[in-house]
């Protein structure tokens, strides 16, 4: 029997764990027998790759709002080329940030206009939203700390811009708490993962 495809992000500052936790679930599923696939923003497979270098690497000023359409491009390329086709096929997309980075990084981060940055998100997703969506909440001090000292461009914000990220995570949690699901990322892995699993549990119980 096929399944009912989902699509499911994992969110949080630099250095939260996330992709740790992202791989987990994805071995979780699939033991229960899920077809789930595994894939990041930005960057995604083929055209996404490119963006992402430029956003992460490149040595030059971008603006605000240069930024917002880079990510934005990268994920409309996303979402018709990789997200969709997956999600109708009855796969389970994982993905390593979506939507809510661009609201919580350059919206709350960067005072990008919120209103605007939600109209150019559903507009590149065509409206599409995650089914759920796990943010990792940690202290920006502990979070830079894991990151180390090599950072990328967007990692080189400073503490002040990762403050008002971390806050903008938790704002969007408070407005859509069905979807968006706030996860201690200062337990140990297990433990997470145990969190993440009984999330899992009750929303396929329900849904």
């Amino acid at each position: 029997m096929k399944n009912k495809g989902l699509f499911i992000t994992f969110e949080g500052v630099d250095g939260c764990g996330k992709t740790t936790q992202m791989n987990l679930l994805a071995e979780y599923l699939k033991d229960k027998g899920y077809e789930v696939i595994l894939t990041r923003e930005p960057g995604a497979k083929g055209l996404g790759e490119k963006i992402r270098e430029i956003l992460l690497h490149y040595d030059g000023e971008v603006s605000s709002r240069a930024e917002s359409f880079l990510f934005l491009a990268d994920r409309a390329q996303h979402i018709d080329k990789i997200i969709n086709p997956a999600v109708e096929f009855g796969e389970i997309v994982l993905c390593d940030r979506h939507t809510d980075s661009t609201i919580a990084y350059q919206g709350y981060g960067r005072g990008v206009d919120i209103k605007e940055l939600k109209m150019l998100n559903d507009l590149a997703t065509g409206t599409r939203k995650p089914d759920l969506t796990f943010v990792f909440d940690i202290d920006v001090e502990t979070s830079m700390s894991r990151v180390g000292k090599e950072k990328d461009r967007m990692e080189s914000s400073g503490m002040e811009f990762f403050n008002k990220v971390r806050n903008g995570y938790l704002e969007i949690a408070k407005q859509e708490p069905k979807r968006v699901k706030v996860i201690d990322s200062t337990l140990s892995i297990p433990e997470i993962a145990g969190n993440i699993k009984l999330i899992m549990e009750e929303y396929f119980e329900h849904n």
